[in-house]
């Protein structure tokens, strides 16, 4: 525990020395944690030494040091108790010295050894590869947190889950690797709520089968809605599309993004979509189209004018997925406009 209280105190002198010596920039640190300064005991020279022993040049020594400027607080034996951990799932030390320059406050939160160590155990015997486990200790390292039960817990209601809606016993371990290295977040959730996102799937007339293509489809993000929210955001798009449970329940299958963005979210992006010239019966055809955000459509739809292409006329399957979908339907279009009408190598038929 660090005071923040920085009223009335002095930066300590010996670790302004210090960090001049490693090159650091001191007004960076000022800037972002100056409570850090502040401090009686520091371990500046001993950090810097861990780092260099895994082969940290001074440049990454000081670059480290700026953007997480609290490592030097923690005592050397804590440092390389984490560096002991994080060898677990990391190939060689140059991996590592790689990730805590990118990911400095990932690496230096200690406060949950114990748990982390547990954590990752777990997630190696569940058959996750080292790099995903990597991957989740720099992105989401409040997962490992958690207490190992808790983690535990969750999985083990996602495997009953996945069994009782006609999964299979031999494709669940893919499925829940899968459903992980998509969305690790699905951990920081409780069992009931995980349950009751599921219950509500069901009320709704949502078959197992489709329940599960649901589950793979929005990549575990199911687990961070609530019932409130999904029964809000499809009361939204039935009374917009004016159409029956059935044909909402179709629309859904076809872009779970109706059942995942709140409504602020699809209205902001429906307006978009109205504003250039769209209308509502062709987003109910494609309605996949929600899931990009009004700047993405306004730059693609300013893409495809340029090539004549009428947007208004045409259906918006052209304007859907991801930004490499986009490129090739953009190359297609494009070719398609500059193949000439005729073939040039016919013969000419003229008459004499």
């Amino acid at each position: 525990s660090y005071t923040t209280d920085t009223k009335s105190r002095e930066e300590n002198k010996k670790t302004l020395e210090n960090l001049y010596s490693l090159s650091v920039d001191i007004t960076k640190i000022r800037r972002l944690k100056e409570w850090v300064l502040l401090q009686d005991v520091a371990y500046v020279k001993e950090i810097a030494g861990i780092l260099q022993e895994m082969g940290a040049d001074e440049t990454t020594v000081a670059n480290i040091i700026e953007r997480c400027p609290e490592a030097i607080l923690h005592t050397p034996a804590e440092i390389n108790s984490q560096r002991t951990l994080w060898q677990l799932v990391c190939q060689n030390e140059k991996q590592l010295i790689k990730l805590i320059e990118q990911f400095p406050e990932s690496f230096f939160t200690t406060e949950y050894q114990q748990n982390q160590k547990a954590n990752i155990l777990f997630f190696q015997e569940l058959g996750l590869k080292n790099n995903i486990i990597t991957r989740f200790l720099t992105s989401a390292p409040n997962i490992f947190y958690n207490p190992v039960e808790k983690n535990k817990n969750v999985i083990e209601t996602l495997q009953r889950n996945y069994l009782n809606l006609g999964g299979s016993e031999a494709n669940m371990k893919i499925w829940i690797l899968k459903l992980l290295s998509q969305n690790p977040f699905i951990l920081l959730n409780t069992s009931t709520a995980i349950q009751d996102n599921l219950e509500f799937l069901q009320n709704n007339s949502f078959t197992d089968q489709e329940v599960l293509q649901l589950l793979s489809k929005l990549k575990g993000f199911i687990f961070q809605l609530n019932p409130t929210t999904m029964q809000k955001s499809m009361l939204f798009s039935k009374n917009i599309f004016k159409c029956s449970d059935q044909e909402l329940k179709q629309l859904v299958l076809k872009c779970p993004a109706l059942l995942y963005y709140s409504v602020p979210v699809l209205e902001e992006r429906l307006e978009g979509l109205l504003k250039e010239g769209i209308s509502i019966a062709q987003i109910r055809e494609t309605p996949m189209v929600l899931e990009l955000t009004t700047q993405i459509i306004q730059y693609r739809i300013k893409k495809l004018s340029a090539l004549g292409y009428d947007i208004k006329s045409g259906n918006l399957e052209s304007l859907n997925g991801t930004k490499k979908d986009f490129e090739v339907t953009y190359g297609k279009i494009q070719s398609k406009k500059k193949r000439p009408m005729f073939n040039p190598v016919a013969p000419l038929h003229i008459e004499d």
